[in-house]
């Protein structure tokens, strides 16, 4: 899940270097922690928090095929 949310965020921003991408690993749920440079925060957020939206949408499905919960979190 890390790998995959790494390289949607790397494909999205200017500054693919400064992209991290952590994660919490618990008994049923991971939660990954996305942190970009600031001035990249608004283009993985999108408009109205439509890119994002679609990034949890990915990571959501992804994770429910091999029976997890996953969560993300972007951090500022």
């Amino acid at each position: 899940m890390k790998e995959l949310i790494k390289f949607i965020a790397q494909a999205l921003v200017d500054s693919p270097d400064k992209v991290e991408v952590t994660e919490v690993v618990g008994e049923q749920t991971s939660v990954i922690e996305l942190r970009v440079a600031k001035e990249d925060l608004g283009k993985v957020i999108g408009k109205q928090g439509r890119t994002a939206k679609a990034i949890r949408t990915i990571l959501s499905a992804a994770s429910t095929k091999i029976h997890k919960r996953a969560v993300l979190e972007i951090i500022e």
